[in-house]
C-alpha cells in the first residue's frame, strides 16, 4: 500500500491508466487520487474509472496532493510549468510523462529545488502491459526512484536509466507498439491472402505475437535461440525467415528505430 496522496495534472488515457493499475492492485485506494483537467468530459471519464474526485484547478493538485505526475501533452508543458512555478513544495515530488520534456526544463520551470523524475511509458499501459523507463532529476533521491518503480509497476514493467538513453527508449519502446500492430497486420493480411477468413487470422497473428513475446520474458532465453527451437533443417520456417532476410526484414527494422531514435532528440532538443 502506497501511503501517499497522488495527484494528476492531466486526466487522459495515460493518467487513468496508471490509476486503474494502482487502483486494481490495491496499492492505492480512490481518497488517495486528485486529477485534474480543463476539459469537464476527461474528468468525468477519470471519475467514472476510478472514483476519484476531480478538479478543474491544477493548483488543488499540487496544493492537496504528495506526488504531482504531469500527464498533458508536451506542447502544454511550457504553461503548466509557468502556472506551478514557485508553489511546488520541497517535500512534493514531481514526475512527468511528457514525451521529449527534459528534467532541466522541468526543474528550471518548476524551480531549482523540485524533485523530479521524468518517465517514458508506452500505450500498452491501457492494458497493464507498459514497459516504461524513468530518470532521475538532480534532486531526486532513492526512495523517489523506489516510488516511481512501485508506481510504474502497477501498469507494467519499469527500468531505470540516465536521461541520455531516454531518446533510445522512445524509439524503441515509445513507438515499438506502432511496429508490432504493423508486424500483426501485415501477418493477418498474408493469412487472408492463403484463405484464411480476416477475423481467424486476425485472432492467430495476434496470439503468436502475445506468446512468442511471453515465452521471451518466462523463460529469458535469447530470442535467438528460441528462434532456433522453432526452425527445423529445411522446413517451413527457414524458408519463410530466409524469405525475410532477403527482403530486408531485419535491415528495415533497424533503420525504423534509426529513425525514430533521430526524431526523438529533434524533439527534445
Amino acid at each position: 500500500m502506497i501511503t501517499k496522496k497522488i495527484g494528476f495534472i492531466g486526466a487522459g488515457q495515460m493518467a487513468r491508466a496508471l490509476a486503474e493499475g494502482l487502483l486494481h492492485k490495491g496499492l492505492l485506494v480512490p481518497d488517495q487520487v486528485l486529477a485534474s483537467d480543463p476539459s469537464e468530459s476527461a474528468r468525468q471519464k477519470f471519475h467514472e474509472a476510478t472514483g476519484a474526485e476531480t478538479t478543474p484547478n491544477n493548483l488543488d493538485v499540487v496544493r492537496r496532493q504528495d506526488v504531482v505526475i504531469l500527464a498533458v501533452k508536451p506542447q502544454q508543458i511550457p504553461k503548466v510549468l509557468e502556472e506551478l512555478r514557485g508553489r511546488v513544495a520541497p517535500e512534493k515530488l514531481v514526475i512527468s510523462i511528457a514525451a521529449g520534456i527534459a528534467l532541466q526544463q522541468l526543474e528550471e520551470g518548476l524551480g531549482a529545488h523540485t524533485r523530479v523524475i521524468r518517465v517514458m511509458p508506452n500505450t500498452p499501459a491501457l492494458v497493464g502491459f507498459a514497459a516504461s523507463a524513468y530518470a532521475l532529476g538532480k534532486n531526486a533521491g532513492p526512495d523517489d526512484a523506489s516510488l516511481v518503480q512501485q508506481l510504474l509497476e502497477a501498469i507494467g514493467i519499469a527500468v531505470r536509466v540516465d536521461e541520455k538513453l531516454l531518446d533510445a527508449v522512445t524509439a524503441l519502446s515509445g513507438s515499438g507498439p506502432a511496429y508490432v500492430y504493423l508486424m500483426i497486420e501485415v501477418l493477418t493480411d498474408a493469412g487472408v491472402r492463403h484463405g484464411l477468413s480476416r477475423d481467424v487470422a486476425l485472432t492467430l497473428a495476434a496470439q503468436t505475437v502475445r506468446g512468442a513475446a511471453e515465452m521471451v520474458m518466462r523463460t529469458g532465453q535469447h530470442p535467438a535461440v528460441l528462434k532456433d527451437q522453432v526452425t527445423s533443417p529445411g522446413g517451413t520456417t527457414i524458408a519463410a525467415l530466409a524469405a525475410m532476410e532477403s527482403q530486408g526484414f531485419r535491415g528495415a527494422v533497424l533503420a525504423g528505430v534509426e529513425a525514430a531514435w533521430r526524431r526523438a532528440r529533434e524533439l527534445s532538443q
